[in-house]
């Protein structure tokens, strides 16, 4: 670093004897690396990633030594349903006995046993157990969350819901997005009147949400088994009129276009996606909606139609990766073993799969000006890592090298 003068720039603390995986598309170097880096973090911002010979002579009231340790942006879960009563381990039992995913969720299990549990369970209660489930995410150095409702499928159990998200934010040291997903199964109330239902999400359930602040973006899941492409799109123009983002789960079971529709619409982000066509990876591709695929749900169900990995990057479409945690379809709350999984399944890289949990991520999210890579003028979101190589974070299974977790600067 620069010698130190009167005029140094002052940071609360310095990060220093560290390799850093920037993840940043300016620094050329795979990973964005930095072999001898130093991270200045000010006020909870980055004021400085980069070089330690390039760097101003900091006085920093703390000083962290990384013994050559690796730091890469926090870990981001953009795709999750962390709030939710009950488990499904019984399903999981009667999938090895032959039953689809498909015929449980028509025969009245799969979502909708979920919601007989969700809407029984109190907010303390729902608080309790889907704290247990983040806290196995931020031991693997998740600092940003985005915790997605539909397990309530009523007015007052999807307000239920979001309120304990939104309480996960407040309570624990985690940046939390939330997502309304009324539109995410017919409730048993509405079996046979998909349409009457569609009309109560886009209509006073989601006057109910808007009127507490309560989501950052609307999700539908468009499907067979749950609603049709112009449910909705009805859904999604009733969001965009109250200024919220539009997501969608598309393409997981078949290809109904919903990933083209949500594009066409100016979606942040397409989830699952192993039905998605080329058609609709170029629609993704000129709206710059992100792809987010869940290797966790795919290996859980044991799916063998795997997303066109292939077209995506032919046609530069970003890719996130999540762990879809969710008692039914991934019980996962291991991104690290979800970077595993989307390198040995779908065949990605392991840079590409740790781009998929940081920079693309935060894109997921439409957070990509706040966190995701290691830039100055963002979030101190951080996690410190005992590798030898960012390789390792997707190579090694069931081993968890974090060595501290860091985010807005604490």
């Amino acid at each position: 670093m620069a010698t130190m003068s009167a005029e140094a720039p002052t940071c609360d603390r310095l990060w220093t004897n560290a390799r850093l995986a920037t993840m940043a598309s300016s620094v050329a170097a795979p990973y964005g690396t930095v072999e001898d880096g130093v991270v200045a973090a000010r006020d909870g911002r980055i004021l400085y990633a980069g070089p330690r010979q390039e760097a101003p002579a900091f006085r920093a009231a703390e000083t962290i030594d990384c013994g050559g340790r690796w730091i890469t942006p926090g870990l981001i879960d953009c795709h999750t349903h962390l709030v939710h009563g009950g488990d499904r381990a019984h399903e999981f039992e009667l999938r090895l006995q032959g039953a689809s995913y498909e015929e449980i969720a028509r025969a009245g299990g799969g979502i909708l046993s979920t919601v007989t549990a969700t809407r029984a369970a109190s907010e303390d209660a729902l608080f309790a157990s889907a704290d247990r489930r983040l806290s196995a995410l931020l031991a693997e150095g998740v600092t940003t969350v985005e915790i997605k409702s539909g397990y309530g499928l009523e007015i007052e159990a999807e307000v239920k819901t979001l309120r304990v998200a939104r309480r996960v934010g407040r309570e624990r040291p985690v940046r939390v997005r939330t997502t309304f997903l009324g539109a995410h199964a017919v409730p048993p109330e509405f079996k046979g009147r998909s349409g009457d239902y569609t009309a109560l999400v886009a209509g006073p359930m989601l006057d109910a949400i808007a009127a507490e602040g309560l989501a950052d973006a609307v999700d539908v899941f468009c499907e067979g088994i749950a609603f049709s492409p112009d449910e909705t799109r009805a859904v999604f123009e009733a969001a965009q009129a109250k200024g919220l983002a539009i997501k969608i789960h598309a393409e997981q079971l078949s290809n109904l276009g919903g990933a083209a529709l949500a594009a066409e619409m100016g979606a942040l982000s397409a989830d699952h996606l192993e039905y998605l066509d080329e058609a609709g990876v170029i629609a993704m591709a000129k709206a710059r909606t992100v792809a987010v695929v869940l290797p966790g749900a795919f290996y859980f169900l044991h799916e063998t139609q795997k997303p066109p990995i292939e077209f995506l990057r032919r046609h530069g479409v970003a890719i996130a990766l999540a762990t879809d945690a969710n008692p039914g379809s991934s019980p996962l709350t291991s991104p690290l073993l979800v970077m595993n999984m989307a390198c040995t399944l779908f065949r990605l890289t392991p840079e590409e799969a740790l781009a998929g949990l940081t920079r693309h991520a935060a894109q997921a999210l439409g957070l990509s000006d706040e966190i995701g890579t290691l830039e100055a003028g963002k979030a101190c979101d951080l996690a410190i890592w005992d590798i030898e190589r960012p390789a390792e974070l997707a190579y090694r299974i069931g081993f968890n090298p974090l060595y501290a977790r860091i985010w807005n600067g604490q």
